[in-house]
């Protein structure tokens, strides 16, 4: 009995005397801190290239991760540096295009917190927010092809429920002004919004699938629903583009090859103008 209670007393005349017992720090190493953005602080918005002209299109693109987040880790590659050459060589076929604007949540080795993606397109207003991400499948060296995530029915309502809660009546959302509506029918309205912006994203990654036959490699499922927080603007149309597996050393060179950022680039836009030129024509 002594034996067993011989560490209690221990610790009990440690505390007493004001001692301090030394942590081991074998195995703190690898938590990544990231600093924050202050609760309330102002958005840095980034620059909107392309045409002066406001009334034309704006894209938002968001390459993801960034900064001390690597996001998924290949041999010999990193995620964030992947998916920023494919979200610039997509900024600079639209910029070379013409007749649309573009805006980049990151330009650089730069880490942006989630929320500020979203709300970067929302304050823009964008007509489009692409995110670009790339996975890993581990040690399943085969897995590859690129898959296309929209949010799911189940999101899109609570999503619109928790919007509508927070913005309480002071937004507008799809040109409908919400002040002065109560609850119910503000959660309604802008459900009903979330829905047609839902549509509009999946009719988007149809496109991208149907444009990419012949260039990209797809994932034998490519269209996806997740509840992924870049996707929960309820009056931005957006989908979440997984461009490959880094996992696989195969796919992970192609994409960080300049013939693959241009396949992709010369892909996404021929979706994106399909996409605006469509939603042009709606009345």
């Amino acid at each position: 009995m002594l034996i067993f209670c011989a560490p209690v007393v221990v610790l009990g005349l440690i505390y007493l005397l004001g001692a301090s017992i030394p942590v081991p720090v074998l195995g703190r190493s690898y938590v990544v801190r990231i600093d924050l953005p202050e609760a309330g602080q102002q958005l840095d918005l980034p620059e909107v290239q392309g045409p002066q002209d406001k009334t034309r299109p704006l894209v938002v693109i968001d390459a993801g991760h960034g900064g001390a987040d690597p996001g998924a880790v290949g041999p010999g590659y990193q995620e964030k540096r992947i998916v920023l050459g494919l979200a610039k060589a997509l900024r600079d076929r639209l910029l070379e295009e013409g007749g649309v604007r573009v805006a980049m949540t990151r330009d650089d080795d730069s880490f942006v917190v989630l929320a500020e993606r979203v709300a970067i397109a929302r304050e823009l207003g964008a007509d489009l927010f692409v995110s670009i991400h790339a996975d890993s499948a581990g040690e399943q060296a085969d897995v590859r092809g690129a898959s296309i995530y929209t949010l799911s029915e189940e999101a899109n309502s609570q999503a619109a429920a928790r919007f509508a809660q927070r913005e309480n009546g002071a937004d507008i959302i799809n040109g409908l002004d919400l002040s002065g509506q109560d609850e119910a029918v503000e959660a309604i309205l802008v459900e009903l919004s979330q829905r047609q912006t839902a549509n509009q994203s999946d009719s988007f990654a149809s496109l991208i699938v149907r444009e990419g036959q012949g260039r990209l490699t797809f994932h034998p499922q490519p269209r996806r629903k997740a509840s992924l927080a870049v996707l929960r603007a309820p009056d931005v149309p957006a989908i979440l583009y997984e461009a490959g597996f880094i996992s696989n050393p195969e796919e992970a060179q192609r994409l960080a090859s300049a013939e693959g950022r241009e396949n992709f680039a010369a892909t996404m836009a021929s979706a994106i103008r399909i996409f605006l030129a469509r939603n042009a024509a709606r009345p």
